[in-house]
């Protein structure tokens, strides 16, 4: 099974474009964690929707992939990710969206990805 997390972020106006850019940098570490499926979490920004109002403001957004919702929990609960969100985004947001969802048993197959060269087997 896996399962996707996806969280939309908007920081406040006054936040720096570089607080912005440390927050994406530590973000992506947390790819590095047992918990994400095979190391597969990408952040991305900022939105390119055109047109740019459909964005709502919502400037990065991050997808991550878990082997279940156990390894969701381990993934929300960790200190890794407390340390991240507590430190670069909850201080500086004004919104952000999660939305959480299990693929379905025949998509299943959609989500399985040749290996990374280089990156550590799971």
């Amino acid at each position: 099974m896996t399962l996707i997390h996806m969280v939309l972020f908007k920081f406040r106006p006054e936040v720096t474009q570089e607080h912005k850019d440390t927050f994406v940098r530590e973000l992506k570490k947390l790819k590095d964690l047992d918990c994400v499926k095979d190391n597969r979490l990408v952040v991305g920004g900022p939105s390119v929707t055109d047109p740019i109002e459909k964005s709502k403001g919502f400037e990065f957004a991050l997808l991550s992939f878990h082997e279940n919702r156990a390894e969701l929990e381990k993934y929300q609960a960790s200190k890794e990710h407390h340390w991240v969100t507590s430190t670069y985004m909850f201080p500086y947001k004004e919104d952000l969206i999660r939305f959480d969802f299990e693929v379905a048993p025949e998509d299943e197959h959609m989500w399985h990805f040749l290996p990374i060269q280089g990156m550590k087997p799971q």
